[in-house]
């Protein structure tokens, strides 16, 4: 098996100093967890479309630019920055002859790397590297024990403890749930300060206020240092366009902020088919590459060759009830399409994970998450959002589900390390230590090999007979999950992290909090 991971660390290290049949069997007891930085891909991606095709939606995306525009909103300095690099601007409508704005996005980088607080968490964006984030921006979270309510910071805190806990998860994601119990002018700061505190990998900061953009990139500089973040990416921000054809103030803010801090953006227009655009899956694909694609160049405006990702999220819609519908066919079609697209950019590409429409973890989510995990890794993704806990079309941050897609994670993490064919692998020792009709249970290379030939579920997968099973409770899925979650929770420690900044961090929370009064819209 290829080894996906970049850093070798371990949770147990003591075991790895005994050899022998003790070891293997407090191995087993006690596994030791890998903790990959990133995964490497060594699968190819899908081409659906040849260069016919491809060179069709480009087209079709330059017609858009040139005859429709996109409409920047609020911000007289993206509008005098694009009139200045020879586009035209009628009020605040943008419109590139064809080929313009593609051209203006070539400053991009292809890969970079996001640093983590801890630098063997550090992952790179681009590349053959792939590397999976949480879920985002949900108001409301589920449980077993509680059910669904609106989720608070304590819930907040607890999805990025998971998070860091698993070996699955490379990304500490942004807005993992709203904790709605914060003010909603001061909840960016809690929030970042968690993700700082729990955690050192990678993570989003606020993008709902340029003010709160600027106030997560002050944390970072606090944690990372304002030398280090002038030449190195270590925070992000989402910025979605209002599709159809805007950008408004506050995600040009946004976005504003990030790139000319030399930080990240990831632009990802929210696009569901007969809403936001026309019902028929090419335009969509064509609409979506040109609202990107328009909004890269702005940050290229703003600051040459600041990190950027070519997003998109672009799904179907239940033209009766009014509602998205998740892990569709077409939907799976256009994220390969827009792989493809991204890729002739030349740039790193954001796919979407493990969502549903489905209110609870029933058979439902796991085919509509499975198929979109799976559309968006065929796709090329080097970063996939949502990849854990998503529910009810986003609304809702799942417990069980969280612990029901972290073990896919696993899985997808495993697939994408392909096949090393070599000696060990073909296993000619085997065959000369067995013979025809005589079982390989017990031969040498199966007990050098069984505890990493394939993927073991450790979190949730039964494998008993039925009559265990039945012993042992008959819990199903969720139920394991459940459990799973909780002892995670108990078994987290918090990462080191130097007293002087955190103090540092807590003082700016606290200022920034007690200077204006709580704003709860």
């Amino acid at each position: 098996m290829n080894d996906t991971s970049v850093n070798p660390a371990v949770d147990n290290p003591g075991v790895l100093k005994r050899r022998g049949r003790s070891a293997r069997v407090e191995r087993r007891r006690n596994p030791v967890r890998i903790i990959p930085s990133s995964v490497k891909r060594h699968i190819p991606t899908t081409e659906l479309f040849d260069d016919e095709g491809l060179n069709k939606l480009e087209a079709h995306s330059d017609w858009i630019l040139k005859e429709i525009g996109i409409e920047f909103r609020g911000d007289r300095e993206t509008l005098d920055l694009f009139r200045q690099a020879g586009a035209s601007v009628d009020g605040e409508r943008v419109r590139f002859d064809p080929g313009h704005a593609k051209s203006l996005c070539a400053t991009a980088p292809a890969e970079f790397v996001m640093h983590g607080r801890d630098p063997k968490r550090s992952i790179t964006v681009g590349g053959n590297s792939v590397s999976f984030c949480p879920g985002y921006g949900s108001p409301f979270v589920t449980d077993m024990d509680r059910g669904r309510r609106y989720a608070t910071i304590e819930d907040f805190e607890n999805f990025i403890k998971l998070t860091y806990h698993s070996p699955w998860l490379h990304h500490s994601g942004g807005t993992v749930c709203e904790p709605v119990d914060v003010a909603v002018n001061k909840r960016h700061l809690d929030m970042v300060y968690a993700h700082l505190r729990y955690s050192t990998k990678p993570f989003m900061g606020g993008v709902t206020a340029a003010d709160r953009a600027l106030d997560s990139i002050a944390m970072a500089k606090i944690a990372f240092g304002e030398k280090f973040m002038e030449e190195h990416c270590v925070i992000q921000g989402n910025i979605n366009l209002n599709s159809p054809l805007v950008l408004d103030s506050i995600m040009i803010g946004s976005l504003k902020a990030y790139a000319k801090a030399n930080q990240g953006c990831f632009i990802s227009p929210f696009i569901l088919g007969g809403a936001m655009g026309p019902v028929t899956q090419p335009a969509l694909i064509a609409q979506a590459h040109a609202e990107t694609i328009a909004a890269i160049a702005l940050t290229q405006l703003f600051r040459k060759g600041s990190p950027v990702i070519y997003g998109n999220f672009l799904t179907t819609l239940d033209l009766l009830t009014g509602a998205p519908t998740f892990g569709s066919p077409e939907a799976s079609l256009s994220a390969l399409a827009l792989g493809q697209l991204s890729r002739r950019m030349n740039l790193p590409l954001r796919g979407i994970g493990h969502v549903t429409a489905s209110k609870v973890a029933d058979g439902q989510a796991m085919q509509e998450s499975s198929d979109t995990m799976s559309a968006a890794l065929m796709a090329g993704s080097s970063i996939v959002f949502h990849a854990a806990g998503w529910l009810e079309g986003g609304l809702t941050m799942g417990y069980e589900k969280f612990m029901m897609d972290l073990d896919r994670c696993g899985m997808m993490c495993r697939m994408l390390g392909g096949l090393t064919i070599d000696e060990n692998q073909l296993a000619k020792s085997a065959y000369l230590q067995s013979g025809p009709g005589e079982n390989f249970l017990s031969v040498d290379h199966t007990l050098s090999n069984f505890e990493t030939a394939n993927y073991k579920s450790d979190l949730l997968a039964d494998t008993q007979s039925f009559e265990q099973w039945s012993d042992t409770g008959s819990l199903n899925s969720e139920q394991r999950a459940n459990q799973k979650w909780k002892s995670m929770l108990e078994q987290y420690e918090a990462p080191e992290i130097d007293p002087g900044v955190n103090e540092a961090l807590i003082d700016y929370v606290s200022r920034k909090k007690n200077a204006v009064e709580d704003h709860w819209y």
